[in-house]
């Protein structure tokens, strides 16, 4: 199982608090290359509960790059932190880090659907992520939070960079022909290069890369299930 630091005993219960925290974080944050090519990659993915406040957390590992499923973890608890825009990360890494510290088989790098620095203040889910647990981390978003890119092909593979305040903080990329882009940006330990590099690897027949899919099915099951017990 992998071991991680606790979080922090005053985890941030508003928006003042959150964005104090991602500020602190900033400075943390490393864009490096990856040691070797992965052999296993992960995909973490939360769900919701409709009616109550629980959470379920979901950890798919898969192996590069054959894309066959490794292992798969999933953990339940509460919400602890109200959506607000920006500040996805105070809601979803305490469930993430539960699900993730069950992982017997250690990824190299963990696809994270939520923005990595391409976020107001740097710091999205993947990146905060990426901080907490130091591990390398991709963020691969549905949804674009800042940046401007030019008009894509329609193509599966085509690019294009994703700019803001004259840097390059992402990639967009077409995953499927005809299909909406998915924002990509390195979340921690990892390069922007990498970053596409794996995400092209991970990718199937789907708009979302395979471990992520992976994820997101595995926490809608556990959802299920959940509820079903209950009736």
């Amino acid at each position: 199982m992998i071991s991680f630091q606790m979080l922090p005993s005053t985890w941030p219960t508003n928006y003042q608090q959150a964005v104090a925290c991602q500020q602190a974080c900033q400075g943390k944050v490393r864009l490096i290359p990856l040691a070797a090519p992965p052999r296993l990659v992960a995909g973490v993915d939360v769900a919701y509960d409709k009616v109550g406040a629980a959470l379920y957390g979901a950890v798919v590992v898969m192996s590069l790059p054959d894309l066959e499923i490794v292992e798969e973890v999933g953990a339940i608890g509460e919400q602890q932190f109200p959506y607000i825009p920006g500040l996805l990360s105070f809601r979803e890494i305490p469930i993430l880090i539960k699900a993730l510290e069950q992982v017997r088989h250690r990824p190299e790098v963990i696809l994270v659907d939520g923005q990595g620095i391409a976020h107001p203040r740097g710091l999205g889910l993947a990146t905060h992520l990426g901080v907490l647990v130091e591990m390398p981390t991709i963020g691969c978003a549905k949804s674009r939070l800042i940046g401007t890119f030019r008009e894509l092909g329609r193509e599966k593979g085509s690019v294009s960079p994703l700019e803001w305040q004259g840097q390059t903080i992402g990639v967009v990329l077409r995953s499927r022909r005809n299909c909406k882009p998915l924002y990509l940006s390195p979340g921690n330990l990892i390069t922007m290069t990498e970053t596409l590099e794996i995400v092209k690897q991970c990718l199937g027949k789907y708009r979302l890369p395979l471990p992520l899919r992976e994820a997101h099915l595995l926490s809608q099951r556990l959802r299920a299930e959940a509820l079903l017990s209950q009736s």
